[in-house]
């Protein structure tokens, strides 16, 4: 600009610029990239190199592992293993008793038997049994004090077992308890967790998950057993909120029963089978107090014990927190049925498709209705058809597993009722179907939605079948050897091959499973809606 202005007058050239500081060489060999090692010979360990790593080259390299889902797949595996190894040994060993074979009843093709031959369970009582609602393979057996003493430190002490049907050459663990246990359940979406009531009043929590170590081992006929102690208690801990009688029932309160069922096969991460947790559990005693709990889980254990929760074994992360009570006993009683006094309550059952209502029976021959809030709820009995007040205690009280607002009742005076949540009087009632013997327990079938069994007093098996006869039973069965003292249904309603069976308890503490047979366990066509036609009929 200034030469273009002025010119070139009084100008001279300093400077010359040129490219030749650029030193850069456009070259076809790669640069050659070096890392530092190091190596021992002859080794001394068994790590005789290495080296440094960049942190980018670990992060290529590393693959990303779900180790939850890596345990649940290889527990999963573990179990599928047990099982088939036990059938080998079973076929290896023709001469053992586990082994399927045919039944010597008529209601059944084949049966096996559960190994209670065991030094620590010789002599013992089965007083329960119950079926997992998720698991339906997962089965609980609750054993008396022995008749005669055995010379062992658990002579005292009752025992619940925990078996798996697929493995039955011995339990899966062994539950230790001080007081009688009088029911007992699992929680209802895995069978981790097993909760029980006592003569005491006590309400009892074992994790199933808990470390062996944290336990009691002994060694019984050259075997290594593991006892496990309640991993929390009630007893002491809620003086004045805890039941002050024997708890006669013990029931998960749940709203996710009717949801995906799985089969012990779970790929569910940490925070998914946390969710498993949220549910209360219902104990009721004898006076009709029932107490709701929440279950809690927490996030570490303390090794040297709790100073706040009393109840909780040095440990363990499962306690139960008082939620609330409902009195029974205030407002159950009908007018009619003052007479009798004030009525017992026996039992009690929460409708499966909605938890908050819940049905209680009584040693009056009634059914009460209620809710967890005590909202007032019609219908608020549920009555015999015929016959009036009269004192019947209500033994068994079971809800159709189909989803259906139905339920069946057995009372000790032989009579079967089945009600509809909307009505007061039943849609069924069979007065004579156990020719007056009284009903200890009944169950719907988990494969047909019109089956149902019953067991009565005297050790009969009943069979119904509501679309082949609705007056009687379809099929009776008589134990006459070896009575009956309890039973519970299990099955696999989520496979199409419609395997059921019953477990049978008998005074010999010897458990059966008898599988009933295909006529009565596989599901017929459009069953479910005969059934619906059926219940309208008899309205």
């Amino acid at each position: 600009m200034y030469i273009r202005n002025f010119g070139k007058i009084n100008t001279k050239q300093a400077y010359v610029q040129w490219n030749e500081d650029n030193l850069d060489r456009d070259i076809q060999t790669e640069e050659i990239e070096t890392q530092e090692k190091w190596t021992q010979h002859p080794g001394e360990t068994a790590l005789v190199s290495g080296g440094p790593k960049s942190s980018h080259d670990v992060t290529a390299i590393t693959p990303k592992i779900d180790s939850q889902r890596l345990a649940n797949f290889l527990r999963s595996a573990c179990q599928v293993i047990e099982v088939l190894l036990e059938e080998d040994q079973v076929a290896t060993q023709p001469r053992r008793n586990l082994r399927s074979r045919p039944s010597s009843l008529s209601i059944s093709d084949r049966c096996f038997q559960l190994n209670t031959n065991l030094p620590f369970l010789d002599g013992r009582r089965i007083s329960c049994l119950h079926i997992s609602q998720a698991q339906r393979q997962a089965l609980l057996s609750v054993h008396g004090l022995p008749e005669t003493s055995n010379d062992l430190s658990l002579d005292s002490k009752y025992i619940i077992c925990v078996w798996n049907v697929w493995q039955p050459s011995s339990p899966q663990k062994l539950l230790l308890c001080e007081s009688q246990v009088t029911c007992c359940c699992f929680s209802p979406c895995k069978a981790t967790l097993v909760f029980a009531g006592t003569v005491d009043g006590s309400v009892l929590v074992w994790d199933l998950r808990e470390d062996s170590r944290m336990h009691q081992c002994m060694k019984v006929n050259e075997t290594d057993w593991t006892f496990r102690s309640p991993t929390f208690s009630t007893d002491g801990v809620f003086t004045a909120i805890n039941h002050a009688c024997t708890v006669l029932t013990i029931e998960p309160v749940s709203t996710s029963v009717f949801k995906e069922q799985n089969c012990g096969f779970s790929y569910l991460s940490v925070q998914e089978e946390m969710l498993g947790l949220s549910f209360q559990i219902a104990s009721m005693d004898e006076n009709g107090t029932l107490n709701l709990w929440v279950v809690v889980e927490l996030q570490k254990g303390d090794l040297s014990g709790s100073q706040n929760d009393l109840g909780l074994i040095p440990g363990g992360k499962i306690k139960l927190v008082h939620s609330s009570t409902v009195q029974l006993n205030c407002s159950i009683s009908p007018k009619d049925y003052t007479f009798l006094g004030v009525p017992q309550t026996l039992n009690i059952k929460f409708l499966p498709s909605n938890p908050n209502h819940f049905v209680v029976g009584t040693d009056a021959g009634f059914v009460s209705h209620g809710t967890r809030h005590e909202l007032k709820v019609p219908p608020k009995w549920f009555k015999p058809q015929q016959g009036g007040p009269r004192a019947t205690q209500v033994n068994a009280i079971d809800f159709s597993p189909f989803g259906k607002p139905i339920f069946l009742v057995g009372c000790s005076d032989g009579s079967i009722r089945l009600h509809q949540m909307a009505s007061e009087l039943p849609l069924m009632q069979w007065n004579n179907s156990t020719a007056g013997q009284s009903v200890v327990t009944l169950q719907w079938a988990l494969t047909r939605p019109a089956v149902f069994f019953v067991l009565d007093a005297t050790s009969v098996v009943y069979i119904w079948d509501l679309l082949e006869n609705d007056l009687s039973p379809v099929a009776k069965q008589p134990v006459w050897s070896d009575k009956i003292t309890t039973m519970a249904v299990l099955g696999e309603p989520e496979k199409p091959s419609g395997v059921l069976g019953i477990a049978l308890a008998k005074e010999s503490g010897i458990i059966d499973i008898k599988y009933v047979k295909k006529i009565w366990a596989l599901p017929q066509p459009d069953e479910a809606e005969k059934l619906n036609l059926l219940l309208q009929q008899a309205l």
